[in-house]
């Protein structure tokens, strides 16, 4: 590790399953799936704004013309913050309920939402990632996945890096920007014959290209070549649920990790955000829902 990183919690909130952190407008915007909330914090100040959703929310995004697009038990939905509203836009597996729900998402280059299910029984093949277009559009774009999870893409948006965590695996497929189409994937790294512990989950891309990977399980962000399946660099966390990351700061230079809190093990900091400093690259905006 450089010696010149620093780590440190911020806001006062432990989250029983912190997940889904993006920074939009100076906040960083994150879900706390078992605790049924979306946060917005401040990291300046360490204020935090608080919804309670009433269900699992997997994840958020911020929408460009204001509030969120969630994801969740119920599907997909825009939440109005000023009366805590939600109104459900796409369900599409209303009937796995309540062993199936919707986990991890981001916006492609687009703006339109990506997001995938989980199997919370862990029934391997029985979720999916979807696209919802800007038309309100709801499109199977990965069927077959068992817990769909980290998401995004390069800079030259030809690329959609994926992750279906039971895998162990972080892929790339071809990717079209105009269509939102995609093509047949190629392996980046198998985490597990690399010989990383835990499992791969939130994932984001820096500046230059680099994918940033939480490991759950494994108490470790990495950083990844996507071109060589290199691991160039390893943030050690103290404690051992990390379950994702994002870039933010007035720089996006601050990483950002989200984490859960094990059914055994008592760790103090554990359900906490952290706060990497020092780690010398910037990451790339977060992009909204642009409708």
């Amino acid at each position: 590790m450089n010696a010149e990183i620093t780590i440190s919690t911020v806001g006062s909130r432990t989250s029983k399953w912190g997940e889904g952190p993006i920074f939009h407008e100076d906040r960083l915007i994150y879900v706390d799936i078992e605790g049924h909330t979306l946060i917005r914090l401040d990291p300046q100040t360490g204020k935090e704004e608080t919804w309670n959703v009433g269900e699992r929310i997997g994840t958020v995004v911020p929408r460009a013309e204001g509030g969120f697009l969630c994801a969740g038990d119920s599907g997909i939905y825009f939440l109005d913050p000023n009366s805590g509203k939600l109104t459900v836009l796409a369900d599409p597996e209303a009937d796995k309920r309540p062993e199936n729900r919707f986990n991890d998402g981001k916006c492609d280059p687009s703006g339109r939402f990506w997001a995938g299910t989980i199997s919370t029984v862990k029934k391997t093949g029985n979720a999916n990632l979807y696209m919802f277009d800007l038309e309100g559009n709801l499109s199977l774009k990965v069927p077959e996945v068992t817990n769909s999870n980290g998401i995004c893409w390069n800079a030259a948006a030809n690329t959609m890096y994926y992750i279906d965590t039971p895998t162990k695996k972080i892929l790339a497929y071809p990717y079209q920007n105009d269509s939102g189409n995609i093509g047949e994937p190629v392996l980046v790294l198998d985490t597990e014959k690399a010989g990383f512990n835990g499992s791969p989950d939130g994932m984001t891309i820096d500046a230059e290209g680099m994918l940033w990977v939480a490991m759950c399980h494994g108490g470790t962000v990495l950083r990844i070549d996507p071109e060589s399946g290199n691991c160039l660099q390893q943030i050690e966390l103290p404690c051992v649920e990390t379950t994702a990351c994002a870039f933010g700061g007035p720089k996006l230079d601050r990483l950002f990790v989200t984490t859960g809190i094990h059914s055994t093990l008592d760790e103090q900091d554990a359900g906490k955000v952290f706060v990497v400093d020092g780690i010398g690259v910037a990451g790339t905006p977060g992009i909204p829902f642009r409708n």
